[in-house]
């Protein structure tokens, strides 16, 4: 989400976004804290030419390193923000939305964050599901959806867990016990995060823990641009959250604990560090503020703050970023520094749960989740493991999908099915011959009656262009069945010819009447019956011929 105005602003993009509300309404936060955390800080020059690979091969790490610098851009603006979030259509979990008639698109719960998708997309016969930042986990958002998964062609399957080795729970755990250790000895904690996601969790598990830590005198400080209306919003969007949290909603309660946090005084939020933050500020204290790249934003202040005293931690939870590098340049630094990344994305071990279950016939994934990862690479538990053997794929690679569109579904006007004759060919298997007129419009398709044969009318009227319909024939009665070839023999000898010879070519049998200098050919799909200028002889051949197969 937070790349969509570099998509739909500058790539002359004229399409429709499909998306959640929550989605709409978190990613707008999430991209307004990022404009408004790079704007406080203007760059009085703007630098491009050590993006040369020349120059850049020349620069300290990591900027040497940095993958295809030549596409980095500058942060968009709010208005750019405001231009992409208007071209977005909102859609509800399991809503079908028609594209074109061609092919059919539904968003399912994945149970990561609030409004998180993943996608099918499906024609009549064939079905793709795109399963992308998925959780199994109980959070706070609704469970996912696995049911509709099933019966998928392809499920092409992104977005797992950044750290498959970590546990979720033991993370939070570990968490709220370093930050009850530093608080107690007087220190204060800062919590590089995002405004929205984990972080509701991680005040919910604080909620029930602060009490029984004795902690409940120490204030929880949320700083952000987007601060209170990330804490209002998690509020409303009440069918998006699980079930037990939708039941609250009804008492009435609050669906989230950070409510009664805010009301007691324990949280405090603030749009930045400026103004009434700083008069209501004391200390030791836990601040949650970002970003969590230690790069802009207010957690700069606080790292400079607190860095130089060893009572003091830094906790991080967010996967997204190595904590060593996020640190680098405030090195050397006294404050104790914990890594408890909280991912509640899908693990391996979960993967191959949920892919038993759903059963798809082929799955596509990127090519890393197909090895163990470099630094473990005798772990070979870390790795998508299916059969058949998943597809792979590369940044930027175009893949054929291993399946073709064989069927078209054609629906039939109620005038011409109640005109149709059906006659049972096998016990249970009824037949009918259809004449009509084949009606494709958006990629859906309908037959119609014929047109009835024009009467002659009297005088000399032209006939205009669009009365030429096509007629309709008279039809031959069809035939099916097969011709034993023996018994065909026996038949043509009971009718006096003699001298048969049969013989067997690739698709059939040849039957010679060498007297008559007559040859039946006899395939699968064909009979044909050649004879030198003898209609007589043709049709009682032709008529012997169709006593072996069935009219229709």
């Amino acid at each position: 989400m937070m790349a969509l105005p570099y998509i739909t602003e500058h790539t002359g993009f004229t399409g429709t976004v499909y998306a959640t509300e929550p989605t709409v309404q978190i990613g707008r936060l999430l991209m307004e804290e990022l404009v408004n955390f790079i704007e406080r800080v203007p760059k009085a020059q703007s630098a491009s030419l050590w993006k040369n690979k020349d120059i850049q091969r020349l620069l300290p790490s990591p900027l040497k390193d940095a993958v295809e610098v030549s596409t980095w851009r500058r942060c968009y603006t709010m208005q750019e923000v405001n231009s992409a979030l208007s071209k977005i259509q909102l859609v509800g979990y399991s809503q079908k939305i028609e594209l074109f008639g061609a092919v059919q698109v539904t968003p399912l719960s994945s149970g990561y964050a609030l409004g998180s998708s993943n996608w099918i997309i499906q024609s009549h016969y064939e079905k793709v599901s795109y399963v992308s930042g998925s959780s199994l986990l109980t959070t706070h958002p609704q469970p996912m959806d696995q049911a509709s998964l099933k019966n998928s062609d392809v499920l092409v399957l992104t977005g797992l867990t950044q750290i498959p080795t970590a546990n979720p729970d033991g993370m939070v755990g570990e968490f709220c016990s370093n930050l009850a250790l530093t608080v107690r000895n007087g220190g204060n904690v800062l919590v590089p995060c995002y405004p929205s996601g984990v972080i509701y969790d991680l005040l919910e598990c604080l909620y029930q823990y602060i009490d029984s830590a004795g902690l409940s005198s120490v204030p929880l400080y949320f700083i952000s641009p987007v601060a209170n209306s990330s804490l209002e919003f998690s509020q409303i969007f009440a069918e998006w959250l699980c079930h037990n949290k939708q039941s609250k909603v009804y008492l009435p309660e609050p669906p989230f604990p950070h409510a009664e946090l805010i009301q007691t005084n324990k949280l405090k939020h603030y749009p930045s560090i400026h103004g009434d933050f700083s008069n209501d500020f004391r200390q030791p204290c836990v601040v949650f503020t970002g970003h969590p790249s230690l790069r802009f934003g207010d957690v700069v202040h606080f790292m400079e703050l607190w860095g130089k005293s060893s009572l003091n931690t830094v906790i991080f939870t967010e996967p997204d970023f190595s904590y060593l590098e996020a640190l680098a340049p405030y090195q050397p630094l006294a404050m104790k520094c914990i890594y408890c990344p909280i991912d509640t994305r899908l693990n391996f071990i979960q993967v191959s749960k949920l892919l038993k279950e759903v059963q798809p016939l082929h799955v596509v994934c990127p090519e890393q989740y197909t090895q163990p990862p470099p630094a473990q690479s005798h772990r070979m538990d870390l790795m998508i493991d299916c059969q058949p053997p998943a597809m792979s794929y590369r940044r930027a690679e175009v893949l054929a999908l291993p399946f073709k569109r064989r069927y078209e579904k054609i629906e039939i006007m109620p005038e011409l099915a109640d005109s149709l004759v059906p006659m049972e060919i096998k016990p249970g298997i009824s037949l009918a011959t259809v004449s009509a007129v084949l009606h494709t419009k958006d990629n859906k398709h309908l037959l119609q009656p014929p047109p009835r044969p024009a009467q002659p009318t009297s005088g000399k009227k032209r006939k205009r262009v669009s009365d030429d319909v096509p007629d309709c024939k008279v039809l031959k009665p069809l035939l099916s069945g097969s011709i034993p070839v023996e018994q065909f023999v026996q038949t043509l000898e009971k009718h006096g010819f003699s001298d048969i010879k049969v013989e067997d070519t690739a698709k059939g049998h040849i039957v010679l009447l060498q007297e008559a200098e007559t040859l039946i050919q006899i395939e699968e799909d064909s009979t044909h019956i050649i004879c030198d200028n003898d209609e007589m002889l043709r049709v009682r051949l032709r008529d012997l011929v169709l006593k072996f197969l069935q009219k229709f």
